[in-house]
């Protein structure tokens, strides 16, 4: 056992605030990522070992791997990161975790599950606010609601989003609204609205296509599950496209201009507006009787709990607590994980 662990994408936002994270707990991972001249310095302000590695070359990435337990892959968009990695981790015995949440990513992940569970690896895509939070919540309210046949789950509170998040709301334009129906996920013909009391009163909400719509069904299996977010001029304007304005703007000039603005903005929220921030996250569940359960949890501002919770998970793995095979955060750690973190609190609102 080697006893350590990658941050791959340590240049990101994201990247660079888990390496901060992991220094401040007196952890030592390797940072790893395509950018040498940027790795070296981050590495230098930890006083962190780094390895530049691409990972369109198997052979540095499988040598860099073999020299730890876990990575945790940072560097987005994941739909054409997550792969490769997970190909190696397969190759090396290496446990996977990674910060996505992306649909077609939880669900690549999940085909593989007897292929993980062969070579003792461990698959946990989405360990950071995507999709610990509201992944603990979905089973909350299994638990509450064990024959649940319906499941809500809403977001609120969500602030600046980092040029990996953006790109990757951007790359899922042409998808349309997913959402899961009868264990299946499929696109909705139209995008779901509804109110919602996220602790301040109903306000509206509009169904996305958020990661919980593969997982939630991996840790649940309640067979009808739609995630919204509390609704914004932005939400608004994607939920409004009409199918050609989807198909245009997935097209590839179309993407690398909105990626190109996308650059221009500020990386992420500031430190101060993540000391500031926080969200809410609402479930409910409904059985075939109509009978209904409803809870909130209250969580630190999202790209601050994805450091906190993803470095957690990082540290159980190394602890032995990996379980081989594709895995959630819940059905590995269960429903009250969440709430060993500062500042993660329940409601049941119909006890």
């Amino acid at each position: 056992m080697s006893e350590r662990f990658m941050i791959y994408g340590a240049t990101g936002y994201t990247g660079k605030l888990i390496a901060r994270t992991a220094k401040a707990q007196g952890l030592n991972p390797l940072l790893a990522g395509r950018n040498e001249a940027r790795l070296k310095s981050i590495a230098a302000q930890h006083g962190f070992e780094y390895q530049a590695i691409s990972l369109d070359d198997p052979e540095a990435l499988d040598a860099g791997l073999s020299q730890v337990d876990a990575v945790l892959h940072a560097a987005g968009p994941f739909s054409q990161t997550s792969k490769p990695m997970v190909d190696a981790c397969l190759r090396t015995g290496t446990h996977y975790l990674d910060i996505t949440g992306e649909i077609d990513v939880f669900e690549a992940c999940a085909a593989r599950d007897e292929e993980a569970k062969k070579a003792g690896v461990m698959l946990m895509p989405g360990v950071g606010f995507d999709v610990v939070p509201s992944d603990c919540l979905a089973a909350h309210m299994k638990a509450r609601l064990p024959d649940a046949t319906e499941l809500t789950l809403a977001i609120s509170g969500l602030g600046h989003m980092s040029h990996g998040t953006a790109k990757t709301g951007v790359e899922s334009i042409g998808t349309g609204t997913r959402v899961r129906r009868d264990g299946r996920i499929v696109a909705a013909r139209k995008t779901p609205r509804r109110e919602i009391d996220f602790g301040e009163g109903p306000k509206s909400a509009v169904a996305i296509g958020w990661g919980d719509v593969a997982t939630a069904w991996y840790s649940t299996h309640i067979p009808n599950i739609t995630v919204y977010f509390e609704s914004s001029p932005q939400l608004e304007q994607m939920a409004n496209m009409g199918r050609i304005a989807r198909w245009f703007a997935s097209l590839g000039p179309m993407q690398r201009t909105l990626k190109k603005r996308i650059e221009q903005q500020p990386e992420g929220p500031t430190d101060a507006e993540r000391r500031e921030g926080y969200s809410i996250l609402f479930g409910e569940a409904v059985n075939a009787d109509g009978q209904l359960v409803q809870s909130r949890l209250r969580t630190p501002e999202g790209y601050t709990l994805t450091a906190m919770t993803s470095l957690e998970i990082v540290g159980r793995v190394m602890a032995g607590e990996a379980k081989p095979g594709y895995q959630t955060p819940s059905s590995v750690f269960g429903p009250d994980f969440i709430t060993e973190f500062e500042g993660c609190k329940w409601q049941d609102l119909n006890e």
